[in-house]
């Protein structure tokens, strides 16, 4: 099976150009193509995962991929997707979340002996002549078409800067400098750079008259459409300092029945055939196939071991086995004994402030291990305690331990 069959039946792929020649290519050349990040923060997050499990699949069938850090790109923001202007970032800040990433892809893709390269495009583009790069590159573009894409269709009623408008061009800009210097001929990225890929095949094509090809891959969503990702304390990060392992463990043991299989297709490297096999299962039986996909996903962005103490902590808080050791905690001094719960609680991090707290209570959904809560001024007394900790769980989802020392 070739790898656009590969990435085809695992439901990859959403858009390309030149259907046949890349069907062609892939399953003859071993090619070198690129995905470009732009490190707007100093942590991927999950959607960025799906593009480095685009790019290993790439890189396991014999192609090699080039890793593009938007240290340069960054400095303008893509507008795609966007309601508003990006915040504006230092050359500083830029640079310090391109390490980040940098250590966070070396997980997922082998950059040993050439394998892969890992560029940053600051490289070429902070050194352009503005009115060189207007001469030779801008006069490829047509700017009617570029305002009909809809990454600035979406954004001409609110306003869309001159700044952000030059984004597409850099984006090109980049493929052609890739194209040039590492043969690069294929560029990948998520459906929502369609417009943005579009422009580099098409500049490669008039420049140098030599063929490019772009293919996009679907964006993480779940069943109805929505954005998957986010969770109350924002995007799931691939940094454990910022979504710990057990949170996002977490996030994928519950996500709804009907993405169970998208997700294991997607982010995981099972066998189709187990894939699908766990993706029928029903009723309470689908909870095995969350459990390997929350499983299968933590071991590979966090590795084996801190996966089985994220499983080990849930099944210690949910099915009343496993270490608890590993559970989520918050150590809180003898001196809180007695004090409001709420405070406490809010003092800790579990909830974001006390009036969630008030909110969580009035709606029936904080609990002490399995008791309710129904007092806004329940004290957090010595008789709550079990071994000096106790479990406080919202709803149905258990978040932290307290333990008094």
């Amino acid at each position: 099976m070739s790898v656009f069959e590969t990435l085809q039946e695992r439901g990859f792929i959403q858009q390309l150009t030149h259907e046949d020649e890349i069907k062609e290519l892939l399953a003859k050349e071993k090619i070198t193509f690129y995905i470009g990040f732009d490190p707007t923060a100093d942590s991927l997050h999950v959607g960025h995962f799906l593009g480095m499990m685009v790019m290993a699949h790439m890189q396991r069938a014999g192609h090699r991929p080039i890793c593009l850090l938007g240290g340069g790109t960054a400095m303008i923001g893509d507008p795609t997707g966007k309601s508003d202007m990006r915040r504006m970032m230092t050359a500083d800040d830029i640079q310090n979340n391109a390490e980040c990433f940098k250590a966070q892809m070396r997980r997922f893709i082998d950059f040993a002996d050439g394998k892969a390269l890992m560029l940053n495009n600051a490289d070429w583009l902070m050194k352009l002549n503005y009115v060189q790069m207007l001469r030779e590159i801008g006069v490829h573009f047509s700017v009617n078409r570029m305002l009909s894409a809809e990454c600035f269709k979406n954004r001409m009623e609110r306003g869309l800067s001159f700044l952000e408008f030059n984004y597409m061009i850099m984006q090109a800009y980049d493929f052609l400098e890739l194209h040039r210097q590492h043969n690069c001929v294929m560029q990948l990225g998520g459906d929502d750079q369609w417009s943005n890929i579009i422009a580099g095949v098409e500049l490669i094509r008039r420049k140098d008259s030599r063929p490019a090809y772009g293919l996009t891959f679907t964006l993480l969503t779940t069943s109805d459409g929505r954005k998957m990702g986010k969770t109350e304390k924002g995007a799931l990060w691939l940094d454990p300092a910022k979504t710990s392992p057990y949170d996002f463990y977490q996030y994928w043991r519950n996500v709804d029945d009907a993405d169970v299989e998208k997700c294991l297709s997607l982010l995981t490297f099972l066998p189709m055939d187990e894939v699908r096999r766990l993706g029928s299962l029903r009723d309470q039986e689908i909870n095995i196939a969350k459990k390997t996909l929350a499983f299968e996903v933590t071991k590979l962005i966090h590795g084996e071991e801190e996966a089985q103490k994220a499983q080990q902590a849930a099944e210690a808080l949910f099915g009343g086995a496993g270490a608890l050791d590993n559970a989520p905690t918050a150590v809180v001094g003898q001196s809180e004994i007695g004090g409001k719960l709420i405070d406490i609680l809010a003092a800790a991090g579990i909830i974001a402030s006390k009036s969630e707290g008030r909110r969580l209570i009035q709606q029936g959904g904080l609990y002490l291990g399995d008791t309710k809560v129904t007092d806004i001024e329940l004290a957090l007394t010595a008789d709550l305690l079990e071994n000096n900790s106790v479990l406080v769980r919202k709803g149905k989802k258990t978040y932290h331990r307290i333990v008094i020392e």
